[in-house]
């Protein structure tokens, strides 16, 4: 390409024009399939994270993640403990992920500390994205969906979500949350730039 050319994104074909002078196109090349965003998984489940279960959520979550586009940089399990769930959350917040889903702890159990640990990190609540997750889930015939107690909001430029540990608790949740939470992320983003 020459100094002075310019290229712009065709938004109904995703090409990339390149355009020298006026109007004239020089080239149009397919545009790479682009992200969704980055992602890190929180599994927070004491027996997984002490060793003693297989983690078989967190691929679960993954799979769905990259179907919807995100590239995940991590799963990590921890305990439910209000100091490891915080280090976590804090740790994908800084470093830059544009999405962080946490899985486990949103029930009414003395262990269920996620949202509570959630509420101190998030600057902000996103409370339609969150009954939206309930409200989809309990239609679907998640009852812990439906009684999930779980938060979504921004901290920084990252978009926190908790999640209920069941399978179908995350399916239909993850298959409400990724459309919702890459348009939050595209908003955080065009504020940046």
């Amino acid at each position: 390409m020459m100094f002075g050319d310019q290229q712009t994104i065709d938004p109904i074909f995703g090409q990339i024009a390149t355009a020298s002078g006026s109007d004239t196109t020089v080239g149009v090349m397919e545009l790479e399939a682009t992200s969704a965003g980055r992602a890190l998984v929180v599994i927070v489940d004491d027996r997984t994270a002490h060793g003693d279960n297989t983690d078989s959520i967190g691929p679960l979550v993954t799979e769905l993640l990259n179907e919807a586009g995100f590239l995940v940089d991590a799963t990590v399990a921890v305990a439910a403990d209000e100091v490891e769930i915080r280090n976590a959350l804090n740790t994908a917040v800084i470093g830059g992920v544009d999405l962080v889903i946490s899985v486990g702890g949103t029930g009414v159990s003395p262990r269920d500390v996620t949202p509570d640990v959630t509420a101190e990190v998030l600057d902000r609540e996103i409370p339609g994205i969150a009954e939206a997750l309930r409200a989809s889930g309990l239609s679907a015939g998640s009852l812990e969906a439906g009684l999930s107690r779980g938060l979504v909001g921004v901290s920084g430029s990252t978009v926190v979500a908790n999640l209920a540990s069941t399978r179908p608790a995350i399916r239909d949740g993850m298959a409400t949350l990724t459309a919702l939470a890459s348009h939050v992320i595209a908003e955080l983003s065009s504020l940046e730039g």
